[in-house]
């Protein structure tokens, strides 16, 4: 038995660490770095410059937006000295044309790199996965009523910083934004460059876990992603989502140190994925008469450190009931069988029982699962490998340095390839 100190020990530990936890809070609301100065940059103060906004129309409200022709580029921000971006806010043709959504890309550099640290489609890299809409509101990520993009991560910088848009759509990209940011004199020397990286597989191989991160070499902090499936057509109706999420740090091989117990589960819901979002994760999508799905989860609560590399997957696998796998297999789809779950074992609700012939459960083996076998009760639901799904992802990270060894964004027409198929499927 716990003995009653030993309780109001635990109980007074609590309330000292939620006690210090609201003071740092409230002492960075009531106190200031060394000279800060805020500023916001803008259409109406495109420079940020002090006691230059609203010249255009003599204090009036007079260029409150840009226009960006296809193919042109344009420079949001650009500042020299060290800060801090604490917000962006954008809104637009951008959050209502779904092309743009995808064609447009943003990218972000810091200290002067010639590499982008950021580079991604832009509605994607605001939180929600296909470039796709939908109102939320995230620990990192907002879009109330679904008609802007907010984002509250922030990025520090020792000497500069410089935000771009590429139009590569076909339509002229008319944008209203604000970057609100901190000058200063200088911030911590440990402080972190932030990056985002966007990839997409359309059709996924068979057994390949999909890479969220790929390798990223550096110091650092994993923050995140958010995540989107196009199923392929011949899944629909069976459930996508038991792929469990893998992190490997620090020289991890063969096997991570971080793994979660499914795809739902990562993201902290359970038994199935739908409409939800909160501060850390979220589904935004669940369409399952389509198979198309975007969800997030942001490890801000929860640190994700290494030291070396971290690379991010996920495992590529659904579930389907035992007459649903033997029919795709009949008919030559591309999937694999992995286990059984047969739901009459012992009378208990879900017992999960592997094949006695533990070689047919790797996908590098030729010999097939029977499911014909006695052993399978008519009730029982199998776990398959799926092949031939689209997935993209973008992935959120800190690392020490201004650039990383990570591959370039992908061009627009992988970002754009089939994509009308799911725009048209937007809830409006």
């Amino acid at each position: 038995m716990i003995k009653t100190n030993k309780i109001k020990s635990a109980l007074l530990t609590i309330v000292l660490f939620t006690t210090a936890s609201f003071t740092a809070q409230a002492q960075e609301i009531f106190t200031k770095p060394d000279g800060a100065q805020t500023r916001w940059v803008s259409p109406e103060n495109p420079t940020g410059e002090k006691g230059g906004g609203g010249k255009v129309n003599k204090g009036a409200k007079g260029n409150a937006y840009f226009i960006v022709a296809p193919g042109e580029k344009k420079t949001l921000f650009d500042v020299k000295g060290a800060g801090i971006i604490e917000r962006i806010w954008m809104s637009g043709t951008i959050a209502i044309n779904a092309e743009q959504r995808r064609a447009v890309r943003l990218d972000m550099f810091w200290d002067g790199a010639s590499k982008p640290a950021v580079s991604a489609p832009l509605g994607d890299f605001f939180g929600v996965g296909l470039g796709l809409l939908a109102p939320f509101q995230s620990a990192l990520f907002a879009s109330p009523e679904a008609r802007s993009y907010n984002c509250t991560i922030p990025m520090p910088y020792k000497k500069s910083a410089k935000i771009e848009i590429t139009n590569e759509s076909s339509t002229y990209v008319f944008i209203w934004y604000d970057v609100d940011y901190l000058q200063l004199k200088k911030v911590d020397e440990n402080a972190m460059y932030f990056h985002a990286y966007w990839s997409r597989n359309p059709k996924t191989t068979l057994g390949d876990d999909f890479q969220i991160l790929p390798e990223v070499n550096g110091t650092g902090r994993y923050l995140g992603s958010n995540i989107g499936i196009i199923g392929n057509p011949a899944f629909i109706g069976t459930w996508f989502g038991e792929g469990e999420v893998k992190m490997y740090l620090d020289d991890d091989k063969k096997l991570p140190t971080l793994v979660g117990t499914g795809t739902e589960d990562y993201i902290g819901s359970g038994w199935g994925q739908g409409i939800y979002y909160g501060p850390y994760h979220g589904a935004l999508i669940t369409d399952k008469t389509n198979d198309i799905y975007a969800f997030y989860r942001y490890h801000t609560s929860d640190h994700v450190y290494f030291y070396k590399n971290c690379k991010v997957t996920i495992q590529q696998m659904g579930s389907a009931s035992v007459a649903r796998i033997l029919d795709m297999q009949n008919h030559h789809i591309n999937m694999k069988p992995l286990d059984i779950i047969d739901t009459k074992d012992e009378g208990l609700p879900y017992v999960k029982k592997l094949d006695p012939n533990p070689h047919t459960r790797l996908l590098d083996q030729t010999t097939p699962v029977d499911l014909t076998s006695k052993q399978i009760s008519g009730n029982a639901v199998l776990n398959f490998y799926r092949g031939d799904d689209d997935v993209s992802a973008t992935a959120y990270f800190y690392l020490d340095k201004p650039e990383s060894n990570l591959p370039a964004l992908p061009p627009v027409e992988l970002r754009m390839r089939d994509m009308k198929k799911v725009f048209d499927k937007e809830i409006k």
